[in-house]
């Protein structure tokens, strides 16, 4: 009997003991972020497959925050529909190591770094050219190709050979916008707006005032320093030119700001901006106001049902990738490009059979893929072969994004 109390007694204390940890793992309360670090870890650990490291260099904080958590969910939503991939006979699993660049170029040198020394095989990214071009060189002193997702600026892949990418270019995406801006907006006077000093803004300022004066088009153009937050005067500079499109290619933060601002000041000229508008954050900006808002982008919604039910179906089911998409599943068409870049990068790695970043490398330019943003393939230099933008504006009344057109140069 004593011995029956005993094994009693020991067997009521590990149960529970049992039931205090599954209490305390029950009643922790992690964020999103590690608790799907801790699933990836598990699953890792449970697989016998070998892994290789795609970097996804990517701004989730700061100015263009927004736009690369967009850019990064494509990638993100990739890499969950397809995990792993076979290179020379060997079945991989994927890891995405994401680094936050913070939207600064002072920062994108040691994120980059962060990703050098993760092993990563090959890196997608930037949202933003500046950071882009901040970080090259980093990648390039390690030997490691980058496929750029919507990073527009020539001076990405000018002169270097690991940069590729996967997006039309501002030469291209800012003749568009003139002739949108002159064809079927009318406009003979332009005004056009950008950061200081920020290479994504100047620069695609420069090939849209180039198109539009070519075309005849009178063309007023300012800068505002970092940090500003008042354009009260910039936007009345624009009305007393006798402006009839604004042209504001800036980051997201700033463009809510100015979208804001003119709607209080009842400055009602059309709003033009390049790839970077393209979020649910100028959505948000615009709602209720009407103002009329134009992007030109890589995607428009109604373009591949099954990816869209699909990656609709992904952000629905995450309370931290519905966060990072704005609150709702509209889908931004960088996370279309992000998508398509995830599996550019994939065919890479099968092209190279091998994880060797320089056998990437030689392997990338002449990769192709067919995604849901269209045919890609590389030119001599790493650029993309597009030769379409899509113009989209902002339905101030639904909050999402209706197609007008798609835009060619000829």
């Amino acid at each position: 009997m004593k011995k029956f109390l005993a094994l009693l007694l020991a067997l009521v204390m590990v149960l529970s003991l049992a039931a205090c940890g599954s209490s305390s793992s029950t009643d922790t309360t992690a964020d999103a972020d590690e608790t799907e670090e801790t699933s990836a870890e598990t699953e890792t650990a449970e697989s016998d497959n070998p892994t290789v490291t795609i970097g996804v260099f990517e701004p989730l904080s700061g100015d263009n925050g927004a736009g690369g958590k967009e850019e990064t969910l494509g990638m993100q939503y990739a890499n969950y529909e397809t995990p792993t991939v076979e290179i020379d006979g060997v079945t991989y699993d994927v890891e995405l190591v994401v680094v936050d660049n913070e939207s600064s170029t002072d920062k994108a040198v040691s994120a980059a770094s962060q990703i050098v020394a993760a092993g990563a095989s090959v890196v997608l990214g930037s949202y933003g050219s500046s950071v882009s071009i901040a970080g090259s060189d980093t990648f390039a002193d390690a030997g490691i190709p980058v496929i750029g997702v919507t990073c527009t600026n020539p001076q990405v892949t000018e002169g270097n050979d690991h940069y590729f990418r996967i997006c039309f270019l501002d030469p291209f995406q800012g003749t568009v916008l003139a002739n949108f801006a002159n064809d079927e907006l009318g406009a003979t006077v332009a005004y056009c707006l950008g950061q200081l000093g920020n290479d994504y803004d100047q620069g695609l300022i420069n090939y849209f005032t180039e198109a539009a004066e070519a075309l005849g088009m009178t063309v007023i153009t300012e800068s505002f320093p970092e940090g500003n937050s008042d354009f009260t005067s910039y936007l009345t500079n624009a009305k007393n030119a006798g402006a009839e499109v604004i042209f504001a290619p800036c980051s997201t933060s700033y463009a809510q700001l100015i979208i804001e601002q003119a709607a209080s000041q009842g400055v009602e000229i059309p709003l033009l901006a390049g790839d970077t508008w393209d979020s649910n954050v100028i959505l948000a900006a615009a709602a209720g106001t009407t103002q009329s808002i134009y992007v030109s982008t890589f995607y428009a919604e109604g373009g591949d049902e099954a990816f869209e039910e699909g990656f609709k179906e992904w952000i629905n089911s995450d309370s931290t990738n519905l966060t990072n998409n704005g609150g709702n599943d509209t889908i931004a068409a960088v996370s279309v490009m992000g998508y398509d870049a995830y599996y550019v990068a994939l065919e890479a790695l099968k092209n190279a059979g091998s994880v060797d970043p320089a056998d990437v490398m030689a392997a990338l330019s002449t990769t192709t893929y067919t995604g849901v943003s269209g045919a890609i393939a590389f030119d001599e230099i790493g650029d993309a072969e597009r030769d379409a933008a899509y113009i989209k504006v902002a339905n101030t009344e639904t909050e999402a994004w209706d197609f007008v057109a798609v835009q060619t140069i000829g």
